[in-house]
């Protein structure tokens, strides 16, 4: 069969012949019909998740580990964690049984692959406890899974939604998905820290964060209050490092902010992704909730891999 192939850590995937998988006990066969490449399968195949060489214990190896595919008596399923050295990126893989579930019905598979990246804007439910009428900021809303928090945001009842960004037609993108206001963070320091103030009005109830780093840090500065008082808590959800892995916290933005942070995975278990999962399936069906997409043949994934212009586009690629 055909598959993209890795041979050491760092090397960009080729299209190549790979040996067909054979399912043992507890397996089985799935044809793949679509894949989505997200930045941490990037990290992985680089080497550089802390997770690598759970995924990749040996080479020769197919990169990629979920999908969506048939099972032999044609069940449309969504399936995750192959037997190494196979992957998801390949005409066919073998996982364990147990790995499998429906796909949702209705839905292409090269969306449906996708919408499960969605399940990160209910952190603001499950982690920080939104309550409709609340004001959200999300931070690093121009990419896939920003695009799709601002949705759910505005579907789960948010009364003001501000989104920020590097690009300003993305931004400009973002606010026909249903943010209010957009705030570049491509300025310096203390114009950003101005437009966070000025775009807060009585305050952000719940931040959700894919940035971190610098923006992250000029935001906690603007959240700092000028007077004494009892300000309303904010409530920010970590969900990713895009603009870096660290940040100086003061003592101030702690100490009289009412600052409060938490973990995109707290109350996140498996009943509470289940049913957010299930919400994102409805609104999906009903096009309230949309998802960018950028196909790719397997054949062409070296290419594909190496693609920086997707601007909020998943790469979804199929066999």
């Amino acid at each position: 069969m055909k598959a993209a192939v890795i041979h050491e850590f760092g090397a960009v995937p080729r299209y190549e012949d790979f040996p067909d998988p054979v399912a043992g006990g507890g397996e089985v066969l799935v044809e793949v019909k679509a894949v989505a490449v997200e930045n941490v399968d990037k990290a992985v195949a680089a080497g550089t998740h802390f997770a690598a060489r759970h995924f990749l214990r040996e080479f020769p190896a197919i990169v990629v580990f979920d999908g969506i595919g048939t099972l032999p008596d044609g069940t449309l399923v969504g399936f995750s964690q192959p037997r190494p050295p196979y992957g998801a990126l390949a005409e066919r893989t073998v996982v364990p049984v147990q790995n499998t579930t429906p796909a949702p019905e209705g839905i292409d598979p090269a969306i449906a692959v996708v919408i499960s990246s969605a399940v990160t804007g209910f952190a603001i439910k499950t982690a920080a406890g939104f309550t409709p009428g609340e004001t959200v900021l999300v931070q690093g809303a121009t990419g896939v899974a920003g695009r799709l928090a601002v949705q759910v945001a505005r579907l789960l009842g948010a009364a003001r939604i501000v989104a920020t960004g590097r690009d300003n037609d993305a931004l400009d993108e973002v606010i026909g998905l249903g943010a209010d206001a957009v705030i570049n963070t491509a300025v310096e320091d203390d114009e950003l820290v101005e437009a966070f103030a000025a775009e807060a009005g009585s305050g952000y109830d719940v931040v959700l964060d894919f940035l971190w780093g610098r923006p992250t840090e000029l935001l906690l500065k603007a959240l700092v209050p000028s007077r004494i008082g009892h300000p309303n808590p904010t409530r920010l959800i970590q969900a990713g490092e895009s603009a870096g892995a660290r940040i100086a916290l003061t003592a101030d933005s702690v100490r009289t902010s009412g600052l409060e942070v938490y973990g995109v995975g707290k109350g996140l278990d498996g009943q509470a992704v289940a049913d957010a999962y299930g919400q994102i399936v409805q609104w999906t069906r009903d096009g309230k909730l949309v998802v960018g997409i950028e196909r790719a043949p397997l054949a062409d994934i070296e290419t594909a891999w190496q693609r920086t212009d997707l601007r909020g586009r998943r790469l979804v690629v199929t066999p």
